[in-house]
């Protein structure tokens, strides 16, 4: 499904990073490892190597690295790109300083627990955790993201699921979201950065 998304013409959720992205930029420092968890069509890893970031992306679908590649081409940046999904990753212990993950809930509570798990597995100690998504209200907006109430965020599930970090920042808000086709218009909106002991 999402390889057939991702084959029509122009980006599907635009070529600018995530406004969640570029709210806690400063912890984009040069010279930092970053991790970007099924990151689609490379706009947030694009940025990330912008700003002196040496980035590994993943994506499942093939032609959504094949656009990353093209962007970060035009971008004059480079961002190792692999196809990958979740399951097959090789989560290499302490191996990035930062890990991110923006929109990324195809997946229900079972898989989750599995990649909340891995992902501060891979991350160095004093490393941070960018996680955005979508609140259940999302499903009223209906303006992105997935239809399933399961897979969708919640303070205290983010809260419980990363009790054992340091949450530098847990909020939900609604805003207005212009992210391409894909993500457009008022949206139910959930950050969380967490900092490994």
């Amino acid at each position: 499904m999402w390889n057939k998304r991702y084959s029509e013409p122009g980006f599907l959720f635009g070529t600018e990073p995530a406004q969640f992205l570029r709210d806690y930029a400063e912890h984009l420092e040069p010279g930092k490892t970053a991790l970007a968890i099924a990151d689609g069509e490379g706009r947030n890893s694009i940025f990330m190597a912008q700003n002196n970031v040496q980035v590994t992306a993943f994506d499942f679908a093939e032609n959504a690295i094949a656009k990353a590649k093209g962007l970060a081409l035009e971008n004059n940046v480079e961002v190792n790109f692999c196809l990958s999904d979740i399951e097959n990753w090789p989560w290499e212990e302490n191996a990035y300083d930062l890990v991110v993950a923006i929109f990324i809930q195809f997946i229900g509570p079972q898989e989750r627990k599995i990649l909340f798990t891995n992902m501060k597995k891979t991350l160095k100690p004093g490393g941070i955790i960018l996680l955005h998504g979508y609140t259940p209200k999302q499903i009223e907006f209906g303006t992105g993201g997935p239809k399933t109430v399961e897979n969708l965020y919640t303070l205290e599930q983010l809260r419980l699921d990363f009790q054992d970090m340091e949450i530098l920042t847990l909020r939900a808000y609604e805003a207005e979201v212009d992210e391409g086709k894909g993500h457009s218009g008022m949206s139910a909106l959930i950050d969380l950065v967490a900092k490994k002991r």
